[in-house]
């Protein structure tokens, strides 16, 4: 395939990138040591979130730009539909030694066998409390990018 000059919907595109929160916290990155790698995605297949793919499109082979993303563009507002206490006896054994603590993450299986991760909000004698909103809902998130290729 051709390589285009700019990016629009169906582009196959590759870029370099850095997640943000407010706060300054790196929450994702395409370069961690010697497992860096360009994200690859392809415009309007819905790969990344919307407000991601809206940001890209436009740019060109060398372009960066930093931008941030509300959460309806993103992760959604945290649903507090999503959040369940539920009796520990309903938890299985947790790793030897490990007391479960507010902050901690689990990994909860789906009626269709996906895994989803859920953050533990608080702890009491016989209950556990799980919030099952992604780790990013709620938040505005910043990347910088860069465009690496686009096909």
């Amino acid at each position: 395939m051709a390589e285009k000059t700019i990016v629009q919907d169906k582009s196959k595109v590759s870029l370099h990138y850095e997640g943000k929160l407010d706060d300054g916290t790196i929450f994702d990155s395409s370069t961690h040591g010697d497992h860096s790698h360009p994200l690859e995605f392809v415009v309007g297949a819905g790969q990344v979130i919307p407000g991601f793919e809206k940001a890209v499109k436009g740019m060109k082979v060398g372009e960066s730009k930093t931008f941030s993303i509300p959460p309806a563009e993103a992760y959604g507002d945290k649903k507090g539909e999503l959040t369940h206490t539920i009796p520990k006896s309903q938890l299985p054994p947790h790793p030897e030694g490990k007391e479960l603590e507010v902050g901690m993450q689990l990994g909860m299986k789906t009626p269709d066998g996906h895994t989803i991760p859920v953050a533990i909000t608080a702890v009491d004698k016989d209950s556990i409390t799980l919030d099952m909103n992604h780790p990013l809902a709620g938040k505005t998130l910043t990347f910088t990018i860069t465009v690496v290729k686009i096909e």
